[in-house]
């Protein structure tokens, strides 16, 4: 029985795992696509409000 959780236990650890480095492998690409949305943006509102705060 003691195997049985082992196994159970190793095989959602290594599910973690491959999604883990399949996230991070992923990122870079992520990333470079939200910057580009940042550069079309207002470059002063960072906080994605609009012009609620300046007066």
């Amino acid at each position: 029985m003691s195997y049985f959780i082992f196994g159970i236990g190793f095989v959602l650890f290594l599910i973690y795992i491959i999604f883990l480095i399949w996230d991070l492998a992923t990122k870079p690409k992520k990333t470079i696509k939200s910057e580009k949305k940042i550069d079309l943006d207002d470059n002063i509102d960072y906080d994605g409000m609009g012009n609620q705060g300046r007066v």
